[in-house]
């Protein structure tokens, strides 16, 4: 089995250094050991979607890399799947391909890569591209992050009895609406549901009032597993691709009516944003 690609390598070396000067700036979020992926475009442009790494402050326009012809082997079967308007193919394939794309991209963009006259041409400002959600989302599972998490919004529900017993023996999560998956930055409408004014014994139809959000942490699954099989936990992050920053949106006021006996519902289907770059 290969190594996870999150495994430290030469890619990772704190001593490289780019041929794209704003790379190189201190406590920039996109150095050379970086590299993260997303779908991109020219803004305002009519262009397809393909895939991108961040670079400095810049998006290496991998669809115009492939077109050089420049990477071979494995790599080359990986560049490819990036030109795609998702990145679907290209996780699909597993960490050996994510790897060796990982590589050749790092000497591509190193300081002393012979290729760095020809790909000045590839870069678009990341302030001139528009992003959409990487990857086709067929389905999302929204997790309990840790005990602290799960007490915490367990208060705001049943402050007596926050933390419920199954919490410390199963993965207390819900599938999420993967159709009001969006990129952040984008506008949503304000959700509407069943909300049970204090001291009421009637809901009453409204906007909600109490519009809160969680950072959280978004994983995505390249490999796939069959229906009904099962993966070792030994193999678990071979399967996964890259994690995202991930705002969750809820309408507290509603959920705290509907969630009971089931669980979220309009409450939590409204909106969740997250980061166009996957790590």
């Amino acid at each position: 089995m290969s190594p996870p690609a999150s495994s430290l390598n030469a890619t990772h070396d704190p001593g490289l250094r780019s041929w794209v000067p704003s790379a190189n700036l201190p406590g920039g979020d996109f150095p050379i050991q970086n590299l993260p992926f997303a779908v991109f475009r020219r803004a305002g442009s009519g262009e397809n979607y393909r895939g991108g790494v961040a670079i400095g402050e810049q998006v290496l326009d991998l669809g115009a890399l492939d077109m050089l012809g420049r990477i071979t082997g494995v790599a080359a079967e990986a560049l490819a799947a990036c030109t795609e308007s998702t990145l679907n193919s290209f996780m699909a394939l597993g960490p050996e391909a994510w790897s060796a794309l990982r590589r050749s991209l790092s000497q591509t963009l190193r300081a002393d890569s012979p290729q760095a006259a020809e790909l000045g041409a590839a870069l678009v400002p990341q302030s001139a591209a528009e992003f959409r959600v990487p990857a086709h989302i067929g389905g999302f599972t929204d997790f309990y992050a840790s005990i602290h998490h799960a007490t915490a919004v367990g208060r705001l529900f049943r402050p007596d009895n926050p933390l419920l017993p199954n919490y410390k023996w199963v993965p207390i999560a819900y599938h999420g609406r993967a159709s009001s998956i969006r990129v952040s930055g984008q506008e949503f409408a304000r959700p509407v549901g069943q909300i049970l004014p204090p001291g009421a014994d009637r809901p009453e139809l409204s906007a909600c009032e109490r519009l809160d959000y969680e950072l959280e942490i978004g994983v995505f699954i390249g490999p796939r597993n069959e229906l009904g099989s099962r993966v070792p936990i030994a193999e678990a992050e071979a399967h996964v691709f890259g994690l995202c920053l991930l705002n969750d949106w809820s309408a507290r006021d509603v959920q705290a009516w509907e969630y009971q006996p089931l669980g979220p519902f309009l409450a939590k289907n409204f909106a969740t944003t997250i980061s166009p770059w996957i790590v």
